[in-house]
This record gives C-alpha cells, structure tokens and sequence, in this order.
C-alpha cells in the first residue's frame, strides 16, 4: 500500500521502482473520497491529475532529471488562481467563476512537475477563523469532527493534517495558515511579506495578504518555499532577494539562540492554562538546553488585534469593491436595470455575513468623520509595532509565542460571539502587522486531546534560521 512520509522518501521509492506517481494520485483521490464528511476539498481535478502522473512517470522511466516537486501532489485554497479551473474564494459571488490565468505561485509549482490534485475550501475570502463561514458549508477537524479545523485555510490544514495531499497552499492574512496548522497538529509556514508573489491570490487585505504552506515535515515546508519563492515581474511588492537554497541549509549543526518571548502574552488572560504551563516549562528545557531565553515587555498585546482589523477591513472594502456584478461572478435578478439595485441586490445576497460585516466595517473606518481616529491611528500603531519588531531582532534571534489562545473549538461554539472569534488572532497577527515569517510547530497535546503548537518568528527575510530552529526543535521532540 502507498504510504507517504517526506517528499525526499517519496523520490527515492519513485526512483527505485518501489511506487509511481500514478499509485500516489490514485491513493490521495481515494482518501479524499472516503473522508467526504471532511468538506475540506471543494474539487478534485481527478482526471487531470492522473494524467499529469502518467506523464510524469514516463517522464521518469526515460532516465530524465526530475523536478524539485516531481509528483509531489499538491491542493489549493480556494483562493489561488488556476487556470481553466473554478477559483470561488468560498463565496457564492464567484461560484462557477473560472481563472483566466496562473497565479505565479501554481505555474512555479507546474514547473517543478507538482500535481494539483483540487481546490480546498475555506472561509469566505478568507474571512474567518474558523472555516465556518465558507458559502459551501464548514470544515470540520479530522481528530475531532465536533471541532473547526481553524481558519480561513481550514481545508488546507486538514487535507495534509488526514494525509489527502502531501502539501498545501493556503493564504495568511492573520494568522490564516498557522492557527489551523496548530488546531490540525501541523505545520504551517508564513513567510516575509514580498518572499511569496501574491499574483493570482485573490485579494483580501493587500499589504498583509501572503501565501503559505502546511507540510508535514519542516524539510518538505523548506523545499516548497524554496520553489514557490522568489522575484516576480507581477507582483510589484514581491522582494528582489535571492532565494536560499532553504531545503539544504536544515543540515547543520545544533545552534545556540537567542530567544525572546512576549511577558504580556504568556500572562494574557485569555491564554488556556494548560498551554500557558507547557509554554512556559518548554522555555524551562531551552534554557537547559544552552539557549538564552528572556521575557521582554510589551505594552500594545490589546491593541494588537484593533488595529490588525481596522486596516484589514479598510482594504477589504477596497478590494471587494471589484465585486460588482457587471464583469463577472453571481448576479442578482433585477427587473427595472437600475444600476445601484443591481449591485445592492447582487452584493447582498452574493457575499456571506462574515464578509458583509467586514466591508461595512472598512467603508466606516474609511469615511470622511472617522478616518483619522481610526485608519490613521491605526497606522501609527503599526508604525510603532514595526520599530518594536526591529529593535527585538536586535538583540535576538527568535521570537516565540503560543500560537492560538486555545485549542481547536466546537462548531457553533463562538458564532455568535465575534469578539471572542477576532481575539483569537491575538498572536499570529503581529507577524502580519509587521511583515516578518512565522511559523507554527506541533509540539503539544492538550489534556482535552488535541494538540497545539508554539509559534516562532524570527526578523525579515530570515526564513533560513525560521526553518532551521523548528527542525531542531521537532527533532528534539522526537
């Protein structure tokens, strides 16, 4: 039978005769079939995908060099362009919709000979936390159907968390790959705003919007960034950096760091217990270990989450303006053809609550009264952030925290509660605020039985010593 474990094993067995990237393809569609009740693929490009392996394995058997990603079976949020096929954001306003184009992230992964196996459902326009508010239905956790898988890349997190891909590709906008990574019990890497083209996402809040990946192991993370990464003529905030060679530089050896962590947020109230304790006796075992760990204050943590939703909803009315109604996606009928009852009644019914509630948000923050107290002071906060984010990395090398306040939640549990939703942000979205990489390990299992992860971040563009620090620290739970 077809078993996966890293993509490196996998090339070997292809290599050796042991598999094919036809059995890998046949192996997935089935387990994506058998777990219907999952709701974490929204399609699957079955045909396409079967017929990419068997050219890929003659490709192969012909004694050709193989890609990077040689029949690495890869799925897609349903946020990211693929062209000829259906890109919806989870809402009804872009159901049937279909990409005229590649993003730049699927025609380097085609590059690299991966095969995009479907498209994964997700909150709509990646609005949410808990992939609850997807027009096609929720998400549930495979450890505990009961439970959100997190979100809005809920249906990437689970399909590399119940093995139906090997990877994925999500987006994080505030944490939307590394809370559901650590909800799933995976690992889910955020890069530096401008390492990742954003050509072919689709828009949510553009200066914080970046893709991300969910792997298994922090090798097959590391070989995934290193080919998806990098210049983009596209993308004009995309960074003219070098990319590393990330998939070789995790063997090395152990490294002493420097590490700092947030007082404010271990002390948080919000914080669970239990994960409060672990935290802080997994702190204990790196300083045994010869690494040097300091606490440093940090007054704004309650203003953290304000902030990040004022500016992120001042861009989703901007970008979600684009819905029109007009050039493509749902439309509503209209008897009379006025134009304004054909965007109010299209745009009503077309987007869901969640994303109603956040566009009416970011057009109020935005309005002639109320812009400066709000969008304005808001920047400045993220000024202030962003000067913290240096003067840490200053003096260290890594940044830790929890990763999410809790571990993963009911269903219907905090749907009517959406202060309690948005502040489970209150730590993944400092990352976004200032454009550094973070990354969530699984390192815990909560008395409840689900696991939970620490969150680690480290300076821009550091992605190799981010990389590096999580391998160490997942061998050495091993």
């Amino acid at each position: 039978m077809f078993r996966f474990s890293s993509i490196k094993d996998y090339h070997t067995a292809l290599q050796n005769g042991q598999t094919t990237c036809v059995e890998a393809v046949h192996f997935y569609v089935d387990a994506i079939n058998a777990r219907p009740e999952l709701n974490a693929f929204l399609e699957i490009f079955e045909e396409e995908a079967l017929a990419k392996a068997a050219a890929l394995d003659t490709q192969r058997q012909s004694g050709a060099p193989i890609g990077k990603l040689h029949g690495v079976v890869v799925g897609l949020k349903d946020v990211i362009c693929y062209k000829g096929h259906i890109v919806s954001a989870g809402s009804k306003i872009l159901e049937n919709f279909r990409s005229i184009y590649h993003a730049t992230v699927v025609e380097k992964l085609l590059q690299e000979e991966a095969i995009i196996i479907g498209r994964q459902n997700c909150d709509e326009f990646a609005m949410g936390s808990s992939n609850e508010n997807s027009a096609y239905g929720a998400v549930r956790n495979a450890l505990d159907e009961a439970r959100v898988p997190g979100g809005s890349s809920g249906g990437s997190a689970v399909s590399v968390q119940a093995h139906l891909t090997m990877l994925s590709l999500g987006s994080d906008t505030g944490g939307s790959v590394r809370q559901p990574a650590d909800f799933c019990g995976v690992i889910g890497l955020k890069p530096s705003y401008g390492r990742i083209s954003r050509y072919g996402l689709i828009a949510y809040a553009s200066s914080f919007d970046q893709i991300g990946i969910f792997a298994n192991t922090v090798a097959d993370a590391a070989l995934c960034l290193e080919v998806i990464a990098g210049a983009d003529d596209f993308d004009s905030t995309v960074s003219e950096k070098p990319v590393p060679s990330y998939s070789t530089s995790l063997e090395i050896l152990p490294t002493k760091y420097k590490i700092a962590y947030f007082k404010q947020a271990l002390e948080h109230p919000g914080l669970d217990p239990e994960i409060r304790n672990t935290i802080f006796a997994f702190i204990e075992r790196l300083r045994n270990d010869g690494h040097l760990v300091d606490p440093i204050e940090f007054e704004l943590l309650d203003q953290i989450v304000p902030t990040y939703y004022v500016l992120t909803t001042a861009e989703a009315s901007s970008n979600l303006s684009r819905f029109d109604a007009v050039r493509y996606g749902y439309r509503a009928p209209i008897a009379n053809g006025d134009l304004n009852e054909l965007y109010k009644a299209s745009r009503s019914a077309g987007f869901g609550k969640e994303v109603q509630r956040r566009i009416m948000l970011g057009t109020f923050v935005l309005s002639a009264g109320y812009f400066d107290a709000y969008f304005t002071k808001a920047q400045q906060v993220r000024r202030i952030l962003s000067n913290k984010s240096k003067e840490v990395f200053q003096q260290y090398n890594i940044l830790i925290s929890p990763t999410v306040p809790s571990t993963a939640f009911k269903i219907g549990e905090k749907s009517d509660d959406q202060v309690a939703m948005f502040l489970a942000d209150i730590y993944t979205v400092f990352a976004n605020l200032v454009g550094i990489p973070a990354i969530s390990i699984p390192l815990f299992k909560h008395a409840n039985g689900m696991p939970f992860g620490l969150q680690i971040m480290t300076s821009h563009f550091e992605e190799t010593a981010l990389l590096q620090i999580s391998e160490q620290l997942l061998q050495q739970k091993q």
